[in-house]
């Protein structure tokens, strides 16, 4: 049991890279330049890892049924990005991306262009990568995969922690900038311009690879509190 669960650690680790990897070629491709993607400083993208997890544990045995199993995949993948964003927006009051600019979008979470792909790749990860990663893993010594499963849970739990000071940090200058300047109901767009101004004059480097890892990123006005 205590096997099984540091396997699928490390499992979540590896996917978790390799969206990391997945996420940076791209932004090569389109940008000509190398930008650290995802919310956490390490260089993993956790939504991947926890997507994996979900199609593994749960449509394996869809395998040989490629129709369902892609509406399985593009349906849980979906609603994992809409929810990841959704409290990401409320937790933080950023939204860290945007998808009003593409087609059949829903509310700029989700769209339909970047599901399909990626439920596509789910299909290939199933059938063809899993089977080497699992081969791999269940062939490690115990030591290993109990040593790596620990040490990458901690530091996991670390880099959230600074993540989240990070964010924090934004999150205050943001406030700090609207009750400074005279904001609009719905400005987000100046708010923003604000904040990302203030960050790229600072000497704050995990500030600005946040802000030059998530283009998109709108700072959200904040609701004063009516007195009582």
């Amino acid at each position: 049991m205590i096997k099984t669960i540091s396997i699928y650690i490390l499992f979540f680790f590896i996917y978790s890279f390799l969206g990391w990897c997945l996420e940076v070629i791209c932004k090569l491709i389109s940008e000509k330049k190398f930008i650290n993607r995802g919310f956490l400083i390490g260089p993993i993208c956790p939504i991947y890892g926890y997507g994996v997890l979900i199609m593994t544990l749960f449509f394996k045995r869809y395998l040989k049924e490629p129709f369902t199993l892609f509406i399985l995949i593009i349906v849980s993948c979906s609603i994992l990005e809409y929810l990841t964003s959704y409290f990401l927006e409320k937790i933080y009051h950023t939204r860290w991306w945007d998808y009003t600019y593409r087609r059949f979008n829903i509310n700029g979470r989700i769209c339909l262009e970047t599901m399909i792909p990626f439920s596509i790749l789910g299909i290939l990860t199933m059938n063809y990568v899993n089977p080497i990663i699992f081969n791999l893993l269940n062939n490690l010594p115990k030591y290993i995969i109990y040593t790596f499963s620990l040490i990458f849970f901690f530091i996991y739990i670390i880099d959230n922690i600074i993540s989240y000071k990070i964010i924090y940090n934004i999150q205050k200058l943001s406030k700090e900038i609207q009750e400074k300047q005279i904001i609009k109901k719905d400005d987000t767009e100046r708010i923003t311009k604000l904040v990302r101004k203030q960050i790229e004059k600072s000497m704050k480097l995990l500030d600005k690879r946040l802000i030059h890892a998530f283009p998109h990123l709108e700072m959200l006005k904040f609701k004063k509190k009516r007195k009582k």
